[in-house]
């Protein structure tokens, strides 16, 4: 059996810097841009490599979450325990 990463979703809080840092640091490209202001979706992946993707994605995207809950969120992204991982 051969499983391989596929995807990884992960939480941003500033879709810009994080576009910056995945292109501009680590020389990812970057696949989609998708919704506007905070609430961007932003795909990207090393370059050669279209088997593997990263999404970037808004943490608070329900307009439901409660306060409480973000504050939740904010501490599991602190501790870095707030992604997902798809495998093919």
């Amino acid at each position: 059996m051969d499983i391989n990463i596929h995807s990884t979703f992960l939480p941003h809080e500033d879709p810009d810097a994080s576009v910056a840092f995945y292109r501009d640091v680590l020389g990812f490209e970057v696949r989609g841009d998708v919704g506007q202001g905070a609430m961007r979706w932003i795909t990207v992946g090393p370059a050669g490599r279209p088997e593997t993707s990263i999404v970037l994605e808004p943490p608070y995207a329900d307009p439901s979450v409660t306060d409480e809950e973000r504050a939740t969120v904010v501490q599991m992204m602190g501790k870095g325990t707030f992604a997902r991982v798809l495998l093919a």
